[in-house]
């Protein structure tokens, strides 16, 4: 077997792992998300605890294509009571999936130590102040049509954008945002081009769960895609991912596991 320490700085905390990569599983506290499998709250949460997640992503918005889009009041009403319960039973780290500063605030309180933001900041100075003041993780998408050329061109923009408003490097994840906008030629151009992804000055994380380029690849519906999620997967952190984002946390614990023995 391959000895593996993986190692970063999450939050105020160094995160460490005897897998290749981190596993964030993701919990939809939201009636619409595009994979049913992923709705749910605290049960579904202390499941992928159970399975083996690293790092838990709650959100209370779909991002999905067509989305019916969420007031801050009920974002908050659907994600703190989660993040509090999870707060009860375990210290795993906390991601919160939203574009919103005000969740991100109400949510504070239960020691949640990434962003994770689709609109990477909106551009918004006093976003980026909010990740620097409290020492948060922030994870800058790209969002939109693009190869992996214009993918970093733009990650790259997002990333002085932090830094010049107090971000420290150790504190930004990168995503290229596979499912945002790209085609299918971009979304594989992308998955095999991981290692490229900012050059991996960056930790990269891949959130390639179940979506439409795999259903493309298989030809199969999201309900169907756990093979082609885990191959993916696979392929992107051996080309350097550091995290990946999944619905499925068993499956891709047990890929990881053996990773460790066959590279």
């Amino acid at each position: 077997m391959c000895k593996i320490n993986t190692k970063m700085k999450i939050g105020n905390r160094i995160l460490s792992t005897e897998k290749k990569a981190f596993v964030m599983g993701i919990v939809n506290a939201t009636p619409d998300s595009f994979f049913e499998g992923s709705r749910g709250g605290i049960e579904r949460a202390l499941q992928l605890i159970e399975e083996g997640a690293d790092i838990i992503d709650i959100g209370g918005e779909s991002t999905r294509p067509g989305f019916t889009p969420v007031s801050v009041e009920d974002e908050i009403k659907r994600v703190v009571p989660v993040v509090k319960e999870i707060r009860k039973h375990s210290d795993i780290p906390i991601s919160i999936d939203t574009t919103k500063l005000e969740v991100m605030k109400a949510c504070m309180d239960y020691d949640v130590q990434i962003w994770n933001d689709v609109l990477a900041l909106s551009g918004k100075k006093e976003n980026a102040c909010f990740v620097a003041k409290n020492n948060i993780s922030v994870i800058l998408m790209h969002n939109g049509e693009g190869d992996i050329e214009q993918v970093n061109k733009e990650l790259c923009a997002t990333i002085d954008f932090a830094l010049q408003n107090g971000i420290k490097k150790e504190q930004i994840i990168v995503d290229p945002g596979i499912g945002f906008g790209k085609t299918n030629e971009q979304s594989i151009n992308i998955i095999k081009n991981t290692d490229k992804i900012c050059n991996l000055e960056y930790p990269v994380l891949m959130a390639l769960s179940r979506k439409r380029c795999i259903g493309e690849m298989t030809g199969r519906p999201a309900e169907q895609r756990l093979v082609g999620t885990v191959t993916a997967n696979l392929i992107s952190v051996q080309r350097g991912a550091c995290m990946i984002r999944v619905h499925d946390v068993k499956e891709t614990v047990d890929m990881l596991n053996v990773l460790k023995y066959l590279e």
